[in-house]
């Protein structure tokens, strides 16, 4: 009869092996979705960002009584913007404010879904 003195304990190669290659799995499986949130996401504030331009834009030209196709600079834009500024780039694209009449636009750097490098983003 074998007596003994302390229980082993720890965990075997083996199982520290099979929890490894789960992780991996799931982080694998959440990487491509967690990717694809984040350039939704980015869109998504250009989008805004662009509303208030545009937004602001049509103030301007309310209170300077511009018609359509009248140009606004950025610093005729910017008393109509929080903090007097544009507002920031997401991801370093260029805002366009355009002339009234037509929406603002930005062009991007990088790829966002399926608008290209340097593509243009619009408002809905």
């Amino acid at each position: 009869m074998k007596i003994r003195l302390k229980p082993s304990s720890g965990f075997t190669l083996v199982e520290i092996m099979i929890v490894v290659a789960i992780i991996g799995l799931l982080a694998g499986i959440t990487t491509p979705s967690v990717l694809k949130a984040r350039d939704t996401s980015q869109l998504n504030a250009i989008i805004n960002n662009l509303r208030l331009i545009e937004s602001a834009k049509e103030q301007w030209a309310l209170d300077t009584r511009q018609g359509s196709g009248a140009v606004p600079a950025d610093s005729d834009v910017g008393p109509f913007l929080k903090l007097n500024v544009m507002p920031t780039p997401i991801v370093g694209e260029t805002y366009n404010i355009n002339p009234v009449g037509e929406l603002a636009t930005a062009t991007t750097p990088v790829k966002l879904g399926t608008i290209p490098a340097g593509g243009t983003v619009n408002l809905p």
